[in-house]
């Protein structure tokens, strides 16, 4: 299994490289955030691999960090998430996004990712869950049960989802509800004006 590469940027595609480590070139599937994070072509490259073997293929997939790579791994076991898959949330979702969509249970940040919809998204959360590293909740911005409560109470009245987060999203992880939830009722008339 080869677990990293370390060699030179010989080409860069959209979502592959090819990466020539001791005369030989390996091509590489990469996230679309990954070919960003990379340096031009000529310059030596570090990527953790991902080798994924099928009685048919075997391709390597590359991430600028061990922990996209332990992500991607965690994501292709669930069932019914492949590669593919896989590397379309890590293109559309950074680490940190996908643990907070995990931990606050937010099937709409997972239904932004090419490939995911609803049913798949619920899915995905419940079998992640018990799989991922989570931060405790108070850690995580907008977790708090103080803004759970300001977020339940948004939707009671009637708010989208996208609306709600938008409106969270600026709020202190302290205070009163109502203190919060005000604010953010603000935030949404000013919104709307």
């Amino acid at each position: 299994m080869i677990g990293r590469l370390r060699g030179v940027i010989a080409q860069k595609e959209f979502d592959t490289v090819l990466v020539e480590v001791g005369g030989v070139g390996y091509v590489v599937t990469i996230p679309p955030k990954v070919h960003g994070e990379l340096p031009a072509v000529g310059s030596e490259a570090v990527l953790h691999i991902h080798t994924h073997v099928r009685e048919d293929q075997l391709a390597l997939y590359g991430f600028a960090t061990a922990e996209q790579r332990d992500v991607f791994r965690i994501l292709i076991a669930v069932s019914g998430i492949g590669p593919k898959v896989g590397i379309a949330i890590l293109g559309t979702l950074d680490v940190s996004s996908l643990r907070r969509a995990v931990v606050t249970d937010d099937v709409d940040t997972l239904t932004t990712v090419p490939g995911i919809g609803k049913r798949s998204a619920q899915k995905l959360l419940i079998e992640l869950k018990p799989k991922m590293d989570l931060p405790d909740a108070e850690v995580v911005p907008g977790t708090s049960s103080v803004l759970v409560e300001v977020r339940d109470a948004l939707a009671g009245l009637g708010y989208q989802p996208a609306e709600i987060r938008s409106a969270v999203v600026g709020l202190p992880d302290e205070g009163t509800v109502e203190v919060l939830l005000r604010s953010a009722l603000r935030s949404l008339g000013a919104n709307n004006a």
